[in-house]
């Protein structure tokens, strides 16, 4: 065969596998064009305007001031100090959830506001109504006077799957209608002082003005809201988190049909079971919600639950992590009544509670406050001492030990800490040293023992390995 003949046939299939390469490589990433061109109009920027008190007091001029410079700098502070009024503007995004002009956004974007101004994509201005606001959630809904608008379609359902690619619409620093993308990087995230949010983790780049932007799915859908972003230096490194849409849907309908979010409410402060405390539970595994501590008058207290339960089930759903109680209680019916699945002395135990509504975080600490039941701890190599009056008096409790002295090679855990109140071991109540040195001794050589301890105020379980 004539070599220049092979030369070109060889070069030919050489075309074909790249334009073929390329073909399937094009083919690998999807395409968000549909996607942006069908949503981006029901995508807006939220505006904000809070008025704030700047008034201080008069400027005073520093020792030592040349007398020359003395007019100018009191002239200079005082015009400052003497306007009361200041107009702070904040801004972030939006997105139309009727064609009437309902509007869901973050809370922090509008919290505060005196003036609330709507810039939709065709660049038409409206001035929005605050319908209602949910500091919880951090959502907020919007009103304005419009018709026929652009909507979005939110999601139904949890069909969220890890790596799916996710596009984010918003103005982030002023940027009007910038597109992102990425892939969705974790579900249920917990942050902190977040209890009733289990956030989509993203990679999709988001900043300041994102707020209150949608995350799409593939399907055009929005499964998310943009809120916050994880950062070490305030700018955007990869972590970013949205409230998921069943969590919008359900405050959407609240903050339209009502004006506020009302959540089931137990009353019980919670906390994480390792393997230690599974173990001092007769457990084989760590899961459920310790209760650390029961509010006075709450519908926990009404159920009979107890300081030491391991809440296992909720309305027949699995408690895995502590973090899944307040999700699923806050979600539920407030009036109605669910059953509850605890364990309590290594043996499984059914109750009924009747849910109420989750009141402010003021009154509910404010319950808390009310009443000051200690808890305690069991080790050996501990030294502990009676409780002195000054003592009961100081830590608001009529009952346990306290913690003088810890012998670490004795005491192999370090969870127990000098000047913790031991108030129960094992669930049995610990009044003095005597109650004390009488449960250490029967407790088994190298065994757990739970011991619910006072701690700064604060009632938590510890678990500890005997050494005897």
């Amino acid at each position: 065969m004539n070599v220049n003949k092979v030369r070109f046939w060889l070069l030919s299939l050489l075309i074909i596998n790249c334009s073929f390469l390329n073909s399937a490589l094009s083919s690998s990433y999807p395409d968000f064009t549909q996607i942006v061109e069908k949503n981006m109009p029901a995508v807006v920027i939220v505006n904000a305007t809070r008025t704030t008190n700047t008034t201080q007091n008069q400027f005073e001029t520093p020792e030592g001031m040349p007398d020359e410079f003395n007019d100018l700098f009191k002239k200079f502070f005082d015009e400052r100090q003497n306007s009361p009024e200041r107009r702070t503007p904040s801004s972030g995004s939006g997105f139309i959830l009727s064609s009437d002009g309902y509007i869901m956004t973050n809370h922090h974007v509008v919290n505060g506001a005196d003036k609330i101004l709507i810039l939709t994509n065709d660049q038409s201005s409206y001035e929005a109504e605050l319908i209602g606001s949910d500091k919880r959630s951090d959502l907020a809904l919007l009103k304005i006077k419009a018709k026929n608008l652009p909507v979005v379609k939110v999601a139904t359902g949890d069909n969220v799957k890890l790596g799916e690619w996710v596009l984010a619409i918003g103005s982030p620093f002023g940027f009007n209608q910038t597109v992102t993308a990425g892939i969705v990087s974790g579900k249920q995230r917990k942050l902190a002082g977040d209890n009733y949010v289990p956030y989509i983790q993203t990679d999709v780049a988001i900043n300041p003005g994102n707020s209150g932007g949608p995350l799409f799915n593939l399907s055009g859908e929005v499964i998310g809201v943009n809120a916050q972003i994880y950062s070490r230096t305030g700018g955007f490194m990869g972590v970013s988190f949205a409230i998921p849409s069943d969590t919008v849907s359900d405050v959407y309908y609240q903050l339209k049909t009502k004006g506020k979010v009302s959540r089931g409410w137990l009353g019980v402060y919670i906390q994480e079971i390792d393997d230690n405390l599974a173990k001092s539970f007769g457990m084989k595994k760590s899961s459920g919600a310790l209760v650390s501590k029961v509010l006075p008058n709450s519908p926990a207290e009404k159920a009979k639950i107890q300081q030491g339960d391991v809440i296992l089930k909720f309305d027949n759903q699995s408690i895995k992590k502590s973090t899944d109680l307040p999700l699923i209680v806050g979600k539920s019916q407030v009036g109605e009544s669910f059953k509850v699945q605890v364990m309590r002395n290594k043996m499984t135990i059914n109750l009924s509670v009747k849910l109420e509504e989750l009141p402010t975080d003021e009154k509910i600490a404010s319950i808390g406050s009310q009443r000051k039941t200690i808890t305690s701890n069991t080790v050996s190599g501990i030294s502990v001492r009676n409780l002195s009056p000054n003592d009961k008096s100081n830590f608001k409790t009529t009952n346990g030990v306290l913690v003088v002295d810890i012998n670490d090679s004795l005491n192999n855990n370090y969870d127990l800490k000098l000047n913790d109140i031991i108030t129960k071991i094992n669930n049995k109540v610990i009044n003095d040293t005597d109650d004390f040195f009488k449960v250490m001794k029967s407790v088994a050589n190298n065994s757990y023992v739970n011991l619910l301890v006072y701690r700064q105020a604060t009632p938590i379980f510890i678990a500890l390995k005997i050494s005897k």
